[in-house]
């Protein structure tokens, strides 16, 4: 029989006990964690008063939580941070919440977020968040996904087209935010990979 061995992720710095429901209580403190870390990087926000989508600390908080935590925890943190919103709590940009909210003109990128933190996530487990030059790529596919889901459904929202036409999604949802999301994408990768070169000294 094959042994499997765990890949290790940062969060891993923090021992896997043996009992269930300690891991539980591990997994969930994890997720519960980096949905609040996601919260307060949304309250970083700077609005934009042509487009509802204003640019927020959000993006940085979803590719370090995937890289963080793997990809079925970082995921459901992000899982978690969308339906706290949805139920009330003040999780979203400028302290906002529910149903409406959560559901509006930026769902996608909350569907965005669950996917990159995701993809980001499966990445790290291959050890692709270790060095600059590999988690950097890693943070870009991330902070793309979160693009092409919000910018879809922005479109859908506002019955605009996604990239023709003087107003479309792409000028509305995406072109404002690409200096300042390359900013938290760089920041992402260089924190990443400069934890785990602290942790191998």
């Amino acid at each position: 029989m094959t042994n499997k061995t765990h890949t290790v992720v940062l969060a891993d710095i923090w021992p896997r006990p043996q009992a269930r429901t300690n891991i539980l209580v591990r997994n969930t403190t994890l997720v519960a964690g980096f949905a609040l870390f996601t919260a307060i990087c949304a309250q970083i926000r700077i609005p934009l008063g042509f487009t509802p989508v204003p640019i927020t600390g959000q993006t940085f908080a979803v590719l370090v939580a995937g890289a963080a935590l793997g990809k079925k925890l970082g995921a459901l943190s992000q899982l978690t941070y969308w339906l706290a919103g949805l139920t009330g709590l003040p999780f979203y940009s400028n302290a906002a919440s529910g149903w409406s909210v959560g559901t509006g003109a930026t769902m996608g990128y909350m569907i965005g977020f669950i996917l990159a933190a995701a993809v980001v996530g499966h990445l790290a487990e291959l050890k692709h968040d270790r060095k600059f030059i590999t988690s950097l790529p890693a943070m870009m596919l991330g902070s793309a996904i979160i693009y092409i889901c919000g910018a879809t459904w922005l479109a859908h929202s506002l019955n605009i087209a996604v990239a023709t036409g003087d107003e479309n999604a792409i000028n509305l949802g995406v072109a404002p935010f690409l200096i300042g999301d390359l900013i938290k994408v760089l920041l992402a990768a260089a924190s990443t990979s400069t934890i785990w070169q602290v942790i191998k000294n």
